[in-house]
């Protein structure tokens, strides 16, 4: 029988050998890349997300609003909702709703 040794790397498991556990190792790569991983992570995605954000809403600015969204849908809803004696704890039919709408 022979005996393996295991001996874990050096910086804990799932790790490499030829390079750091943490950072891009050495600081290598361009300037903003060596910042930009020494950066809080929260001051370095929030950046990024809200960017992605403006960039996804581009596209709906220009848009209507969908005929649901009309005062007219939204009343014949409302009155759909009271005829059939619907309840619920909030919203435009609770029985806060309808006196705060009756006065």
């Amino acid at each position: 029988m022979v005996k393996v040794w295991y001996e874990p790397p050096p910086y804990g498991p799932r790790t490499a050998l030829n390079r750091p556990a943490y950072g891009n190792g050495n600081d290598l790569g361009p300037k903003w890349v060596v910042r930009l991983s020494k950066m809080p992570a929260s001051r370095a995605i929030l950046p990024f997300v809200a960017g992605f954000v403006f960039l996804g809403s581009i596209p709906i600015w220009n848009q209507k609003l969908p005929y649901t969204l009309s005062p007219e849908y939204l009343a014949a809803q409302r009155a759909y909702m009271r005829y059939h004696n619907m309840n619920p704890i909030w919203g435009i039919s609770s029985k806060n709703a309808r006196a705060a709408e009756d006065h």
